[in-house]
């Protein structure tokens, strides 16, 4: 039984390489963006708004990071 695999090379110059970075630090701002601006809005809100929405203080950290990064 014979396998063929063919695999490719990736070739990406410098300015395919700094494009690629510049993206990734941008979409890296953005979402720290997103978590600060959620965990701001969350803090300013009153302990009975935050039960309103099912959440507890303890829980703002978490919920801005699923916001922010989806984890």
């Amino acid at each position: 039984m014979a396998y063929v695999g063919t695999s490719r090379v990736a070739v990406y110059g410098f300015a395919d390489r700094v494009a690629h970075l510049t993206k990734s630090i941008r979409e890296a701002f953005e979402r720290r963006r997103v978590y600060k601006r959620t965990v701001r809005e969350l803090r300013a809100l009153s302990s009975r708004e935050l039960a309103d929405l099912g959440l507890h203080r303890s829980m703002i950290t978490r919920v801005a990071l699923e916001a922010a990064y989806g984890k």
